[in-house]
């Protein structure tokens, strides 16, 4: 009895490794890259760098921008500048206000007094596209008046591509 449930346990084992491994070697459709703040407090100077590939140019992408602040975070926005870089060509600059609360309190998803929020954004298909094939590169900045920005804990990117 002890040899055969030990050899159900190694067969169980091996099962689940054979379907991670499976898993893994599907394509997910997806970029996504969490930066934290240093000290909690987001300097103007500080500017995160994300950098992804993208093979399949036919297809649409969304973009997403990640904050994650706590309750102590002073504004229902944040005002922040996206540069937008594709292989080979110059950066284009994006000024976005992303909203965080309304009437209602925040808008992102809580645990405990953290709040985080995934927040769809809109670059201008005239202005930038995801058409060429390659390495993109995105930067985010903050500009709101207050320097540094206090109560932020982390900022980041997803990319993924629609339906």
């Amino acid at each position: 009895m002890f040899g055969s449930t030990k050899a159900s346990y190694y067969l169980s084992f091996a099962l689940l490794a054979g379907c991670l491994w499976l898993s893994s070697c599907q394509s997910i459709d997806l970029y996504e890259r969490v930066v934290s703040i240093p000290k909690q407090e987001w300097q103007s100077s500080f500017k995160p760098q994300f950098k992804f590939s993208i093979r399949d140019t036919a297809a649409a992408y969304q973009v997403y921008i990640l904050l994650r602040h706590n309750e102590k975070y002073e504004f229902n926005n944040i005002w922040v500048r996206l540069y937008a870089q594709a292989p080979g060509d110059t950066a284009r600059l994006f000024s976005l206000e992303l909203p965080l609360a309304n009437n209602d309190g925040w808008m992102g998803t809580a645990m405990d007094d953290l709040y985080d929020h995934r927040i769809a954004v809109t670059l201008d298909p005239a202005i930038f596209n995801f058409k060429k094939p390659g390495e993109y590169t995105f930067t985010l900045e903050q500009i709101m008046r207050k320097d540094p920005l206090e109560n932020v804990l982390n900022v980041g990117l997803r990319i993924e591509k629609k339906p």
